[in-house]
């Protein structure tokens, strides 16, 4: 059985909430089970750079995101586990895509266009704000992919965009060059678990209602218990399809408790009992991971020494590659 080259990249931005772990952490890991997957995770701290330019928030979320990984069973023997900036192959050949990428091809890019329609809806010029990292992300983005010859990508529905920008690149550097890239392909996350925050609307720190991931006992149970719910009384019936409380419950506890939850919804019961409920199964859940984020993140040589031995690890693999792509344009 051939084994397939999965990427994953995890863009160290933001506090890391548990939906950060539901709906990226747990599937991706969930990958390394699976017999015929190779999966490949890197830290995209360069990609950060297009929005973060504070030096110590980015050195601080590279470590978070390092000991978050390694907190919920990702192991660095056993999978390819590095920081992007420790691969400078990457960037010499963002360069070279770069001049066979059209700027009418990264001109139809989701966030470009985003920005330079935010601009224009508020009368601004259509390129404010917009630096040349975030232009030409999907290029970065590209070389990513194929500097290990990635078979399939994991995305959501918004992203599958940048794995066919990626696909485009490499058909034409492979009709330019000879056949050289691997042809990626999107492995569409349909059920990608999105889960509400506080206010029932979608966890995200631009709306400040998250959950933090590794928060201590008394704050986790303080933040559950502020999430939004209705005025019904503990007696009345009520449908677990619109709570807030059981959305994220289903996240964290097993088919038969979710069941029995769902029937003591349609027979009543209080949403101060729900939420303690709640909270001891998102505890028990994140009891372990929590015990051991703390202790990687205050051990920030070993975090260092996993990601240099990623780094070497991944450059053994890029180095010849990268050797072999510059033979192939004239630069033997």
């Amino acid at each position: 059985m051939t084994e397939k080259i999965v990427l994953t990249g995890i863009k160290p931005t933001g506090d890391l909430h548990i939906g950060n772990y539901v709906g990226a952490i747990r599937p991706a890991i969930s990958l390394i089970k699976e017999s015929d997957i190779l999966p490949r995770y890197f830290i995209a701290d360069y990609h950060a750079l297009t929005t973060m330019q504070n030096r110590k928030e980015l050195h601080d979320r590279i470590y978070q995101i390092a000991a978050a990984w390694l907190a919920f069973g990702l192991d660095p023997e056993k999978v390819l586990f590095y920081r992007q900036s420790d691969v400078p192959e990457i960037f010499e050949l963002s360069w070279i895509l770069s001049c066979l990428a059209s700027k009418g091809l990264l001109n139809r890019a989701h966030a470009y266009k985003a920005k330079v329609d935010e601009n224009i809806a508020n009368d601004r010029d259509p390129d404010n704000g917009v630096n040349m990292g975030l232009f030409n992300y999907p290029v970065l983005m590209a070389a990513d992919i194929l500097m290990f010859n990635t078979n399939l990508v994991p995305v959501g529905k918004d992203q599958i965009q940048h794995v066919e920008i990626a696909r485009d690149i490499a058909e034409h550097f492979n009709k330019i060059y000879g056949e050289t890239f691997t042809l990626p392909e999107a492995l569409i996350e349909e059920e990608t678990a999105v889960i509400p925050g506080l206010d029932g609307r979608k966890m995200s720190k631009s709306y400040g209602n998250v959950i933090p991931l590794f928060a201590e006992e008394k704050q986790l149970h303080k933040a559950i218990f502020r999430i939004k719910t209705d005025s019904k009384t503990p007696e009345e019936p009520k449908d677990p399809k619109t709570s807030t409380l059981f959305d994220i419950y289903r996240a964290f506890a097993s088919e038969a408790d979710i069941e029995s939850l769902a029937k003591r919804y349609e027979e009543g019961i209080g949403y101060g009992e729900v939420k303690q409920i709640l909270f001891d199964a998102v505890n028990e859940k994140l009891q372990e991971p929590r015990r051991q984020y703390n202790e990687l993140i205050n051990d920030t040589p070993k975090l260092d020494a996993l990601l240099q031995r990623g780094a070497e690890r991944a450059r053994d693999y890029a180095h010849p590659f990268m050797q072999e792509i510059r033979n192939k344009i004239g630069r033997y």
